[in-house]
């Protein structure tokens, strides 16, 4: 009993000694951070001048009251609604297309993942040649039909779902195959007993696919919301909030205000409401597809 005690004694040691490398990098790279910029949202704190002042709540109340900063979580808002339902519908459908195995579905799998691997400014470049007015390639098939020219970019009506339509190509592919793992691990049984009983393939998806699909469907709505809600890059690349703020977002109104306004207080503020609506939108989202299904 006592080398079995001395032997576990040495293995939590060593699971210690394995966890501390990790511990102290999150300690010092995320925990400190996070908690420094709390601090540095109650201050009137600027990287021009060192010297700060506490002010309390003022630059919450300021955002609160801010057209601006209001207009950007509008936006980001607008981006979600949208891309979150649409994105995972094409997702879940190019997954019911390639997930049976065989060289043709893994074609086209590895088709539709390839914009996965594609760095998010190569692909924002690319996107904004072809929304461009001149010479882009989509005016110039809308010009074959005797449509256009459409100026993509500088109407601020279409210049959000521009981004929109950018951001799905990007990452459809990845939920892809997040959806392809979960159709696999459902138990082919259950689709020969519904065959059985002479089941249709829609009431087979509604009944059978769909439920098994939950948890998997948790996971890609959790994750898609919080890449939409913190959209950035392909907003500063292709349109840099343009035309006249119409697709400025939460994280771009955060970057130009902390960064090139140089106000990192009332930036850091903005940061956390932020962070506190994607929290709160995470857990609602968890409560509500929360399934007590096994497989």
């Amino acid at each position: 009993m006592k080398l079995q005690s001395a032997f576990g004694k040495r293995e939590e040691r060593a699971a210690w000694l394995f966890i501390l490398p990790a511990s102290i990098a999150l300690l010092l790279f995320t925990f400190y951070p996070m908690i420094n910029a709390f601090v540095i949202s109650f201050k009137d704190y600027s990287l021009i001048n060192p010297d700060s002042s506490f002010v309390g709540l003022d630059n919450y109340r300021g955002l609160m009251s801010d057209p601006k900063f209001l207009g950007s979580l509008r936006h980001s808002f607008h981006f979600a609604i949208v891309v979150i339902p649409v994105q995972t519908a094409v997702a879940l459908g190019m997954a019911l297309l390639v997930y049976r195995t065989s060289w043709v579905s893994g074609l086209f799998r590895t088709t539709f993942f390839m914009p996965v691997v594609i760095a998010m400014g190569v692909a924002s470049t690319l996107f904004k040649i072809i929304y461009n007015q001149d010479y882009g390639l989509l005016n110039s098939v809308l010009g074959f039909f005797g449509l256009g020219p459409i100026s993509f970019l500088s109407d601020a009506s279409l210049a959000m779902y521009g981004i929109m339509l950018l951001g799905m190509w990007k990452s459809a592919g990845f939920f892809m195959i997040i959806f392809v793992a979960g159709l696999n691990g459902i138990p082919g049984d259950l689709y020969e007993a519904a065959e059985v009983e002479g089941a249709t393939r829609i009431r087979k998806f509604v009944h059978i696919t769909l439920p098994l699909l939950r948890r998997t469907m948790t996971f890609v709505v959790i994750i898609t919301t919080m890449d939409a809600l913190k959209i950035f890059v392909p907003v500063q690349l292709v349109t840099g909030g343009g035309p006249a703020d119409s697709t400025t977002t939460s994280v771009l109104f955060i970057y130009e205000t902390a960064f090139q306004q140089m106000e990192m207080g009332y930036g850091t503020a903005a940061a956390f409401i932020l962070f506190v609506i994607v929290m709160c939108i995470s857990v609602v989202q968890l409560r509500l597809f929360r399934s007590n299904v096994e497989y």
